[in-house]
Parts: structure tokens; sequence; C-alpha cells
């Protein structure tokens, strides 16, 4: 562990000289690499810095102590020790998880796309529930939610109308985005009385959500050849909201098949502009996804694979129960955690994959 610490003091020096290259600053996309490994390493070079310094600290403290003779000055020692060791515990403890391997989205802003999935009406309402929940828990932490897509459906309940989404894409940006939301992709079932019911029964409905991290312009190239961009009027529920004008957009990408169309806006370049975003994070999702198939044997992460066909929590309203499947946590806090109270829960599944991590990478000891 230490090897690597001094590893990553060289490392800095070598990428404070790479900044100042003049090739490297005519360069933006090489400059903002280089930035961004350079703020992760000065960030650990800086707290390994400040690990030895209190180690210094403390060895200088246990030689007084052995040197002093006044009973008052030596318990003042013992304390300065005590603090100085709990310290570095502290210290050693945030130096291994800077050393895990960085996710290599961490920091980008991301599409969170939400689908309802089995169970009909109560679906698209669970879908919209979910949209509410992680729009929620953004509120207070700087996120910002855009809609980019959606595709609604109105659902009568008992003496009023609630609105449903078959599908929903909103962009997310914000520092911390993608390393607060990215478990959350994969299959969410709820378990309650739909508004629809007047038996009073309990159905089992689910909703799909993916995380897309936004790529940058060199990652995903798509070639206009390989585009078939029709538009068509945008319609909406019951003859409301229909647009005069073909504003609405669909893109289809030739080699793959992956189609996207947005409506949302009243105008056609921006609707072809969102629909361009959401084709590139998909395009995106799906090459990751082929080159994980590709690396089958290699370890799968304790927090699940991501895989969108993967169950990972159930909703049970009855009970006030919320259970994630991966890492066997139950909550019985469903009121608060859907209205956008995650921390605990999403505290507990950043703590499971560091855990992970740090056994694959022998730093757990």
């Amino acid at each position: 562990m230490f090897d690597k610490l001094e590893a990553f003091v060289a490392r800095l020096e070598v990428l404070d000289r790479q900044m100042m290259d003049p090739a490297v600053l005519r360069s933006p996309s090489r400059l903002r690499d280089l930035g961004r490994e350079s703020t992760h390493v000065r960030a650990i070079v800086e707290q390994w810095d400040a690990h030895k310094r209190s180690q210094t600290e403390l060895e200088d403290a246990r030689a007084m102590l052995i040197d002093e003779d006044d009973s008052d000055m030596r318990e003042m020692v013992r304390e300065e020790i005590t603090g100085l060791e709990a310290s570095l515990r502290e210290s050693l403890e945030q130096l291994r998880l800077m050393l895990l391997p960085r996710d290599p989205f961490e920091g980008r802003p991301l599409l969170l796309e939400i689908r309802a999935g089995t169970g009909g009406d109560e679906a698209a309402l669970f879908a919209a529930d979910l949209a509410r929940m992680y729009m929620r828990y953004g509120e207070d932490r700087k996120l910002r939610f855009e809609t980019l897509s959606t595709s609604t459906i109105s659902v009568g309940g008992t003496g009023r109308t609630i609105q449903g989404f078959k599908e929903v894409v909103l962009s997310v940006t914000g520092e911390d985005a993608y390393s607060m939301l990215r478990f959350e992709a994969g299959v969410h079932r709820v378990q309650r009385v739909p508004a629809t019911e007047s038996q009073g029964r309990i159905h089992t409905s689910a909703a799909t959500v993916a995380v897309l991290p936004e790529p940058d312009e060199v990652e995903v190239k798509i070639d206009a050849k390989d585009l078939r961009i029709d538009t068509m009027r945008a319609g909406g529920p019951g003859g409301q909201s229909v647009n005069t004008t073909d504003s609405a957009v669909r893109i289809v990408h030739i080699p793959t098949g992956l189609t996207v169309q947005c409506q949302d806006e009243k105008s056609q370049h921006k609707n072809k502009d969102k629909a361009m975003r959401v084709l590139k994070a998909r395009l995106l999702e799906k090459e990751q996804a082929e080159r994980a198939a590709e690396e089958s044997a290699a370890r799968k992460a304790m927090v699940g694979s991501g895989d969108r066909s993967e169950r990972i929590r159930t909703y049970n309203y009855p009970q006030n129960r919320v259970t994630d499947h991966r890492i066997g946590l139950t909550l019985y806090k469903l009121d608060a955690i859907v209205n956008g109270n995650l921390t605990e829960l999403f505290d507990a599944l950043t703590a499971a994959h560091q855990a992970e991590l740090l056994a694959a990478e022998g730093l757990d000891g």
C-alpha cells in the first residue's frame, strides 16, 4: 500500500510537467483528461503527506512520554498520543478508499431512464413515483434534473386521475450525480394496493431503471449516414397539448437498431438535440455492456452488475418496508425513502461496494 502511495507522488510530478507541455495546452481534450487525473492524484498525495506528518508527530510524542518526568505533562502527552493514534487510523482508512480504482464515469452527468415494466397502469404509476423519489433526493444535494423525454399515461383512480410514465428520461447534473445514483440500475419491484383496485388486493408491479453516463464527444462518434431521422406531429393525452407543427423527432441508429423519440419541446431542433443525447448515452451503455460480456470471467461487483434485468429492490407498502436484495438490507421506513430520504440506503450500498473492492485490491488488511 505504501509503495502505491509513493508512486502517486511520482505520478503527480509527471502530470504537473505534462500539463505545462505546449502540445498538451493546444489539445483541450488531453488537457481536460490530465486535469481530472491531476485533481484525483493531488488529493491522494496531500492526504498521504498529512498522514506522514501525523506519524512524525506521534513518534515525537511517544519519545516525549519516555523522557517526561512531570505527571501532569505525561497525562497531557498520553491524551495527545491517543488523539494522534485515532487520527492516523482514520487517515489510513481514507487512504485505502482513495487507492481504490476509480469508476471511469465518476464526475459525469448522466441520464436516468425509468420505464414501466410488468404490471400495466400500476407499473406506470410506480415509474412516476421513482422519478419523484430521485428528484426529491437531489433537491438538497445540488443535483439538477431536466426532462429529456416522456411517454405518459393517465390512470383513473378513486375519484381522481393520476399521471404515470410508460417511460421517462431525465438528465441529471451535479458534481456527485453519478456516484450518488450509479447503483440504481436494475428492476425495482413494488407491492401495494393499486389506485385502480377496488377490492383492496395487493398487486406486484415493476419498473426498470437505467443509469446512463453521458459520453464525452471522443467516446461516441456517430456517422450521419448511420442515422435515419424522422419528424412528425407530436401528440398529447386526450387531444391536449398537440403541436400543430412537425416538431417531434425520432432517430434510428441503423447499425444497432436503437431508436429514440423526443416530442416534449415545441422546437424540432431542441427535440433533435435531446434525442441525440439519449442516443449517445444508450450507445455508450451498449458498448460497455458488450465489453463486460467479453470479460464475463471477471469478478462481479457485490452491488450487482447494473443489468436492467436484475431485480435489485422491493418496495412493500403494506409493511412500510424496503429491501435491497444485493446487500440483504431491509429498512422499515418506506414512507421516508419514497419521499427522497435515500441517504442510509445509498451509504450502505457504497460501503458494500467499497468493501468488495478493498478485498479485491488487497487493501482490507
